[in-house]
């Protein structure tokens, strides 16, 4: 759920349980996702198949008791993209192909303002922004390797199929191009080109978040600068006196 830290309780320690038991359960349904090829012939994939629908739609229902419209909690993505991920749990004999898209469930964790309020707790603040463009690589590099496997690589064994996808991956995102494995047709073709091109800016967004100065967010009111040095007490761009107070948990 998308939560902001006014939603917690005082207490540091009480936060520490809400972030865990909030982590705990969505890093579990991630794991779920990657490890579901290999429990699909177990009993207990079932219950948890359904389980993980359950905790989804919950999300959703929360989500929406704390929109003002249909039209806003209609017009975010990740809304659409946990639909799509509920129907491919409950539909897999017709939305399958659609299943990688369970990996994008990472990246909604790290948009949550309680990410940062874990980093800053774990005293990673100076690394916020490393840390989110790392896992936006990670996310996109499995997103195109579970996109390459499904449509192109499925007749393999799995094993060898998804390894095939990810060398694939990694060395298109990379632009090695060993050429050694290539995707046929035309949509090989687009899918390559999209992948080089969104993997090399992801690639040049971790580079800048490593090798840039620290800055907190924090808005002007006069000029609505969004950036500043963590010791500002004047805006960069309009001078106006700024009071940017110490984060904390």
């Amino acid at each position: 759920m998308r939560l902001c830290s006014g939603h917690f309780g005082h207490h540091t320690a009480e936060l520490r349980i809400q972030l865990a038991i909030m982590f705990a359960i969505d890093l579990a349904i991630v794991g779920f996702f990657l490890a579901g090829p290999y429990l699909q012939n177990r009993t207990s994939y079932v219950v948890i198949n359904y389980a993980v629908v359950l905790w989804i739609s919950a999300e959703l229902v929360a989500k929406w008791a704390a929109t003002s419209g249909a039209r806003r909690f209609l017009s975010r993505p990740m809304n659409w993209l946990d639909f799509l991920i509920v129907g491919t749990l409950l539909f897999p004999q017709y939305l399958s192909s659609f299943a990688f898209l369970r990996v994008a469930r990472i990246w909604s964790i790290v948009q949550r303002p309680v990410f940062a309020l874990l980093l800053r707790h774990l005293g990673l603040r100076t690394q916020i922004d490393v840390v989110i463009a790392f896992i936006n690589l990670v996310v996109f590099l499995f997103l195109v390797t579970g996109f390459v496997y499904t449509f192109f690589f499925h007749r393999e064994d799995m094993g060898i199929g998804f390894i095939d996808a990810l060398y694939f991956t990694v060395t298109t995102m990379t632009t090695t191009g060993f050429g050694d494995i290539t995707l046929p047709g035309t949509a090989g073709k687009l899918t390559s080109i999209v992948t080089m091109i969104i993997g090399i800016s992801l690639f040049v967004r971790l580079a800048q978040a490593i090798v840039r100065p620290y800055k907190v967010t924090f808005d002007c009111s006069v000029c609505g600068l969004q950036r500043h040095d963590a010791d500002a007490v004047h805006c960069k761009a309009c001078g106006h006196t700024i009071d940017i107070r110490d984060e904390g948990m």
